[in-house]
Order: structure tokens, then sequence, then C-alpha cells
């Protein structure tokens, strides 16, 4: 559904993005990561046809986005990181004036904004007027104004920044529910872990450059030398760490309490053996689990050079 070969974008001698290339299928939900700077909100722009590349080319379901913007913008709804609203409008009036931007016939308007007020929960919101909504109330206007001509692809620059929790967490839901309805996605953000919750794939590009991108467990394991286990105990215990030190591919142990944490770089067949041992050995385990590795991680590691 979006596909990107070869963008470059300078700005006189500084290059913003370098021989960016990147599939997103139908149906992903892909985060694009990255600090300040990086060349996010320059990807986004090229693909929203709101910017020329130097070089470079791309698609959405399957328009060219240089030469078929037209095209692109039908099959696109887009979601900037910052936007306006209009004094004097209420909510239904914005929705219509961009449904109507959209060629909507003005009989057909009036259904797609009861659904779209419904499916963002804007409904008792519908006769307010914009200036006076929150910021969270805003943004679900804002994403409910992107989805009023039925797009396949959804490009969200940090829908959820500035939100609190319950409004980030009511964004993240939403997300997966696009996603259910067939939506793709790609959407940037700097909130780690909601990414994680939401996205099956992720892109980390870091000076213009796309450093990792793919499946957001095929990442983790690329970046991961060894694993990390955690053993829970009813109660700490001493004789653990001796024991653990005695297995084999056990690197490190770091005791935290009632829970260790084991770095292991063997054989991932023989950690069977090390929770029997344990339990032979008269050490009461609560849980006994792998430590998954959390984007924070795969950012921190991908960002510093650490994966080629």
């Amino acid at each position: 559904m979006i596909r990107i070969e070869g963008f470059t974008k300078k700005y006189g001698e500084k290059t913003a993005v370098q021989n960016f290339n990147l599939h997103v299928e139908k149906g992903d939900i892909f985060g694009f990561i990255g600090p300040n700077g990086a060349g996010k909100t320059t990807t986004i722009r090229f693909l929203a046809t709101l910017l020329k590349p130097t070089a470079g080319e791309g698609w959405i379901n399957n328009f060219s986005v240089i030469h078929a913007p037209m095209d692109v913008r039908r099959s696109m709804g887009y979601m900037p990181d910052s936007f306006g609203v209009y004094e004097g409008m209420r909510v239904w009036e914005y929705l219509d004036f961009f449904a109507a931007a959209y060629n909507i016939k003005r009989d057909k308007r009036k259904k797609i904004i009861r659904d779209v007020i419904e499916l963002l929960d804007l409904t008792n919101k519908k006769d307010d007027f914009v200036e006076g909504l929150s910021r969270g109330m805003k943004q679900r206007l804002c994403l409910a104004k992107t989805l009023v001509h039925d797009p396949a692809v959804l490009i969200l620059d940090e829908p959820a920044s500035g939100l609190d929790p319950r409004a980030r967490h009511y964004i993240k839901e939403l997300l997966k529910e696009l996603q259910k309805m067939g939506k793709t996605i790609f959407i940037s953000s700097h909130i780690l872990s909601e990414l994680a919750d939401c996205c099956n794939k992720i892109g980390i590009i870091e000076q213009g450059v796309l450093l990792a991108a793919g499946e957001i467990k095929k990442i983790m394991g690329q970046i991961r030398e060894s694993m990390i286990l955690e053993i829970e105990m009813l109660e700490p215990n001493p004789r653990l760490e001796i024991i653990l030190w005695d297995q084999p591919g056990v690197k490190n142990v770091e005791p935290m309490g009632q829970v260790t944490r084991v770095e292991f770089v063997g054989d991932i067949r023989e950690i069977p053996q090390i929770h029997k041992t344990l339990i032979e050995k008269g050490i009461d385990i609560l849980f006994f689990r792998e430590h998954p590795a959390d984007l924070e991680e795969v950012f921190m590691k991908v960002t510093k050079g650490e994966v080629a």
C-alpha cells in the first residue's frame, strides 16, 4: 500500500533524508520512530504530496506520489502534527466542510459525518464550537476529518502528542479498530511504548537514514545477542545467585529483590534444565519467564549504531 524507493530530500547543502526505501503492506500499522530532526516529518510530507523530492519516488495505493498526487490524496488521509481549527464552526460543520472539499455529495455527507462522529465518540460534541474543545477532543476531530472520505491509507504525524494517558489509550485502541476495518496506517510517534502496543512493524530513522525496518519481533531478535530471563520468587533467596552462576549459558545475574534477571547466551534448549535444577535445589519459584525487549531498548541500540 505504501512504497518508497530512493527518496532523497536536500535543502541546499543539507540532506534531510538520504536514499530512503520502504514497503508497508496492506493492513499494517507501521510505527515510524526517530529523534527530533531525523527526517520523519520530511518523509511524511513527501508521502502526503506536500513536498517534492530531490530524488526518488513513492506510491500510495499504487498511485505515484509525484505523478498522480490527486489520486494519492483520494486514497490517503493525512493528519499533521499540528493543525488549525476554524473559529465559529461547530464540530459537524467542520466535518461537513472537509467532506465537501473531497467532493462528497451533499445527500451522502450527513450519514458519513454521523458515522465518523460516532466512531470517534464525538456524538455529544457535534454541536459544540471547535475552538472550545479540549486538546484531546480536537485530536479526535482531526482524525475524524481524516476519515470522512474513507481512505485506504492513514498517515498520522504524532497523533497522541500532548495528550493525557486516557486520551492516548483511546487513540491507541482506535488505531487497532481502524486496522480491523482494513486501513493501512503509517504513524510517527515519540511514545515508544504505545507504538509497541499497536504496531506490527516499525522503522527507525536517524539523520535521514533508515537504520532498521520490519516486524517488531524480528528487529528485537536482531539487536539482542542474549536472552534475558526473569525469575520471581516468593521471598528473596541468596542461594539462587550462587546456583545460577553454575549453570551453562549464564553470562550475568542481577538480583532485584524477589526478582532476579539472568542474561543467558547459551542454547535455548538448556533453559528447561536450568528451571528444573532450581526446583530440585529447593528454590521456591513463583514465575520463570523471558523478559522481552521493548521499543525503547531497540531504539537506543539502533540509534547508537549497534546494529548495521
